[in-house]
């Protein structure tokens, strides 16, 4: 029997369009598996839009997704509103799935919100969602786990950017909780490094300086969690026109994807090794992409997608008729965690009653 699925996508983010792509993608393939899918687009206003219509993607051009009604997450599923913000209808809703990329959809806003609302979310956990959004916290844990990064420096300000120089040149140059690629530079020398710095603080609070890794490779693997165990994707290379993989090479045809990544068996398995001991130890859930780069042999874990670009499905299956059982089992494991968190016991102390009147008032 069929499930009503809501799918989130959109946000308050520079990723919003790409996300769409993701979110039209994922809610098209639930569909096609006889579940009713509730689209929940996010618009760059923060705006919530629903309604069929917002599964064919044509309808976001020229912002055409404002004619479909509003709605809002409630308590077990969503309220779709009337022109005159009054409540229409209730939708029910059995799990969710979060497509939104950066911003607080990605960076647990989303897992907050359905949390909070009694739904059960297929996707990563508030924790995971928070910290790797923001790369410069991903290294920090990841260093914790015993986890190989590159060399980098924190940026608070623009005004700090000498203290990059420290890593030599070149240094990549980084908005610390973007994705897509967007604001990123290499750059070569101190000017470049100044205006790249403080291009990169037009789009955030922080900035990452990240030392150069020279033949560097750029090597992909996801994972999810099902049935008890952590299962990973084969390794692809994501194949650059440039130094750094950019927006173009992911979106515009720019760059190329190769599938399995030609690189030793032991570099695969190493790849692999580490995705999963990560994705276990932090208990994470959902689909999530890890981002490496390979130099030498060495291997750096560079980020961490807790919503990665088409939910990976390129990389877990060979299509979206293979891809419609992997969403199917981490929905799964999502309703089956909520149950199990549901089981727990919330504590009321009682506190309350014993406390006298006017004890907290204010004397004159």
């Amino acid at each position: 029997m069929g499930k009503n699925i809501a799918v989130i996508f959109g946000g308050r983010s520079n990723e919003n369009e790409v996300s769409v792509i993701t979110g039209t993608m994922a809610a098209n393939v639930l569909k096609s598996g006889g579940n009713t899918v509730i689209p929940l687009y996010m618009s760059q206003r923060g705006e919530l839009f629903t309604g069929d219509g917002l599964l064919d993607i044509t309808n976001f051009k020229d912002e055409g997704f404002a004619k479909f009604p509003r709605a809002v997450v409630g308590k077990g599923g969503v309220y779709v509103l009337k022109k005159n913000k009054r409540i229409k209808k209730f939708l029910k809703v059995d799990v969710g799935i979060n497509c939104c990329h950066g911003g607080w959809g990605e960076g647990g806003g989303v897992c907050g919100l359905f949390a909070l609302n009694d739904i059960p979310l297929a996707s990563a956990g508030m924790f995971e969602s928070a910290a790797f959004m923001d790369k410069y916290y991903t290294k920090r844990v990841l260093r914790s786990l015993g986890v190989k990064v590159a060399k980098y420096v924190y940026l608070h300000e623009p005004s700090e950017f000498l203290k990059a120089e420290k890593l030599q040149y070149p240094i990549i140059v980084k908005p610390a909780k973007l994705g897509s690629s967007i604001g990123i530079e290499c750059v070569e020398n101190r000017e470049e490094l100044e205006t790249a710095v403080a291009a990169a603080f037009l789009y955030d609070d922080g900035v990452i300086c990240e030392k150069y890794i020279e033949n560097r490779r750029e090597i992909n693997c996801a994972a999810y969690f099902a049935e008890g165990k952590v299962i990973t994707s084969e390794c692809e290379e994501a194949v650059t026109k440039g130094d750094i993989l950019s927006f173009d090479d992911k979106y515009s045809g720019g760059g190329r994807s190769v599938l399995p990544a030609d690189i030793p068996e032991e570099i695969s398995k190493k790849i692999k090794k580490i995705t999963a001991n990560v994705y276990s130890r932090l208990n994470m859930r959902g689909i999530v992409r890890f981002d490496f780069l390979l130099s030498d042999d060495v291997v750096y874990l560079s980020e961490i997608n807790t919503v990665p670009g088409s939910l990976s499905y390129y990389l877990l299956s060979s299509g979206f008729k293979e891809f419609y059982p992997v969403l199917q089992a981490v929905i799964t494991q999502a309703e089956e965690d909520f149950k199990n968190a549901s089981t727990k016991t919330i504590l009321k102390t009682g506190i309350l009653n014993d406390i006298k009147n006017g004890s907290f008032k204010m004397n004159k």
